[in-house]
């Protein structure tokens, strides 16, 4: 009801200025300002006493905690009425190479690919023990530097790789992560572990729980190692410890939140890292550093066992440094514990030696036209397409013209701010690092006064976003599209719930830091932007560059 609205919202406005919370008809009058509505005097004295009913009602609500876990009961989906996808979930014909070898240079190690390395530990050249002590050893040597290390999980990760080790000498053999280290955001639930959310009201937090990616993971074979910084609850490369530094040149952080997942992949402490996504979390730290992020359909994987940040927009997915590693890791991750409403199990395709001759590729012509420099290596990419001997076809991908508001703004707000209620309401957020205009802090507290018909709307503006946008992008395989500086792509996909994969294209000339390019998909179908990402890998060298500072 509108008037139960007024009252929570005039408790915030008004209770922060007086420690008399005495609810006047005046009260109401100055708030509808805030709301672009207007009451006359008689509906205000006619809904006065509704208000502050509600007001009492809500008392007894904020007496009643709600712990992070509990979910809505409003169920986010990116299907639309009448959308059919293929169910049928087919054989990958993976390759693991038979002739690896290990590098005269230890150091050289670091870099090897998933394949790679499972083919090391496969035919029982290095033991996942042996492997899991040398990455452990470099996270100790350059953890600091980076400042992207917040645990180092020795005693899981020894149990682990003697647990692989031990089962591949009595011939089973769990798949290509069998044996291979690796690091998880530390939003992620680990029985034994801190699970810190990288903030410091929750530095000491111990989650009894195991999520879902990290038992998936368990259940491949993997041998987690490191639990990663993230920006204080999932923003920015800020956490309780420092600032997450971007492996290409520590004078810069590593954009964030997946701050420490992109940073160690990068700089060879991990094979991979798990991230998280709700606005630019896993693409702008791997865009930033270099890495191959990929961010899954919404719903392609169970969020059980994660911090919540937006149940209608948060999503998990791998950060690695290629195309086919990144592949791999979701193969084994995607689907549900029935535990996310909002996960379902769909079919993963992938065609590691796909023609891409044969698919329909496009690229956003309106997002390309604002680089007005033909110089820049976002251009550089649709000339080596074109190389590849692929027909680009030039799309107008939904920008300004469809997304006429900021439908994000509203709704990630919103269901950020009601997540950490209790943090704000209790001035818990005074204990965070960063507490400037653009900090969660701030930000939570603006966001008490948003009105929940606005955020309704929004979701209802958010489902016609999402049918112009399935418009165009249902008719391509592929669409290709700058990572920066591209309008409102990252608020839109991440609104609609498309699935993306940014990888790395160079440098740019005045920092000499990455960028990058992002690959757009159909729904729930990650295998073809994966390999059309993995094509342009094998004919360009990105890839396959690491900073020099970790290559000893």
């Amino acid at each position: 009801m509108r008037q139960a609205l007024f009252a929570a919202l005039l408790f915030c406005c008004f209770s922060s200025f007086s420690q008399d919370t005495t609810i006047t008809k005046q009260d109401l009058k100055s708030a509808a300002k805030l709301f672009d509505i207007s009451f006359t005097q008689k509906e205000i004295d006619t809904m006065f006493t509704d208000v502050k009913d509600n007001y009492e009602n809500y008392k007894l609500m904020h007496k009643l905690s709600l712990n992070n876990s509990v979910p809505l009961s409003l169920w986010q989906s990116p299907v639309l009425p009448g959308m059919k996808f293929n169910e049928k979930q087919e054989a990958i014909n993976w390759n693991i190479p038979a002739n690896v070898s290990l590098p005269s240079n230890k150091s050289d190690l670091a870099f090897y690919s998933i394949e790679q390395l499972a083919s090391l530990i496969k035919n029982k050249k290095i033991t996942s023990v042996e492997l899991t002590k040398f990455f452990i050893e470099r996270l100790k040597k350059y953890g600091d530097s980076l400042q992207c290390v917040i645990s180092i999980t020795e005693d899981i990760a020894m149990q682990q790789a003697k647990q692989a080790d031990d089962e591949l000498a009595k011939g089973k053999y769990r798949g290509l992560l069998h044996g291979i280290p690796y690091g998880l955001k530390d939003l992620f639930a680990v029985k034994g572990t801190k699970t810190t959310w990288g903030a410091a009201p929750y530095k000491n937090q111990v989650v009894d729980e195991d999520a879902y990616v990290y038992t998936k993971l368990k259940e491949a074979g993997a041998v987690l190692i490191v639990k990663f910084t993230l920006g204080a609850l999932a923003m920015g490369d800020y956490w309780y410890g420092g600032r997450t530094k971007n492996p290409w040149n520590l004078k810069y952080g590593s954009s964030g939140s997946s701050a420490g997942s992109a940073s160690g992949t990068v700089a060879g402490l991990v094979p991979f890292a798990i991230g998280t996504e709700t606005w630019g979390s896993i693409v702008s730290p791997s865009s930033t550093c270099g890495a191959t992020g990929l961010r899954p359909t919404f719903g392609s994987i169970s969020r059980s066992g994660a911090m919540a940040l937006s149940y209608s927009l948060d999503k998990a997915g791998p950060i690695c440094r290629s195309a086919n590693d990144a592949a791999i890791v979701f193969n084994y991750l995607h689907g549900t514990d029935g535990k996310d409403l909002c996960a379902i199990n769909k079919p993963f395709n992938y065609k590691p030696t796909v023609d891409i001759k044969k698919l329909k590729i496009a690229y956003a012509k309106n997002y390309y036209d604002k680089i007005t420099d033909t110089s820049r290596n976002e251009w550089k990419v649709l000339n080596e397409f074109k190389k590849m001997g692929v027909q680009l076809i030039p799309v107008n991908f939904p920008d300004s013209g469809v997304y006429n508001f900021n439908i994000m703004d509203v709704v990630i707000s919103a269901e950020c701010a009601a997540q950490f209620d209790e943090l704000t309401r209790y001035n818990i957020d005074d204990e965070l690092t960063m507490q400037g205009k653009n900090d969660w802090p701030n930000q939570f507290r603006t966001s008490r006064l948003i009105p929940a018909v606005e955020y309704i709307n929004a979701q209802r503006h958010r489902f016609l976003l999402m049918q112009k946008v399935n418009e165009v992008v249902n008719q391509y395989d592929v669409i290709i599209c700058p990572t920066r500086n591209s309008g409102n792509q990252g608020a839109i996909t991440n609104l609609t719930g498309h699935p993306v994969v940014c990888v790395p294209i160079g440098f740019d000339k005045r920092f000499n830091l990455p960028t990058s390019i992002t690959f757009i998909g159909k729904l729930y179908d990650e295998a073809t932007i994966l390999e059309v990402a993995k094509a342009y890998q094998q004919a360009t060298p990105w890839d396959e560059m690491h900073p020099e500072m970790f290559k000893k």
